[in-house]
């Protein structure tokens, strides 16, 4: 890989690196949402969700829709998910056998 492309690698595990970021695309997974109602999902404020979700959708990770004074997110790129799963499995793998150990 080139010197730019490993640099956007980083780029988008940088973005993947926060766990409120994770929560809102974990919630935006079940389909699109308003700010509030992400907001009240991941527990957190409008102001700190809106800041994030404007990281994810500079990214690429997510769209956002407005209706009349609402905006609406959506999932833009599925593929983080399938990375979200790489990612899980290992993890998941990794922690059953430690507990193999002290069985």
């Amino acid at each position: 890989m080139s010197l730019e492309a490993i640099g956007l690698v980083a780029a988008r595990f940088k973005i993947l690196a926060e766990p409120l970021r994770l929560l809102i695309l974990q919630t935006l997974e079940e389909g699109e949402a308003s700010v509030t109602n992400i907001t009240l999902s991941v527990g957190s404020t409008q102001p700190n969700v809106s800041k994030h979700l404007k990281m994810l959708q500079d990214a690429g990770l997510v769209s956002k829709r407005q209706e009349g004074n609402t905006v609406y997110y959506k999932i833009a790129d599925e593929s983080v998910f399938e990375l979200c799963e790489v990612v899980c499995g290992s993890l998941k793998e990794k922690f059953s056998e430690r507990s193999k150990m002290f069985s």
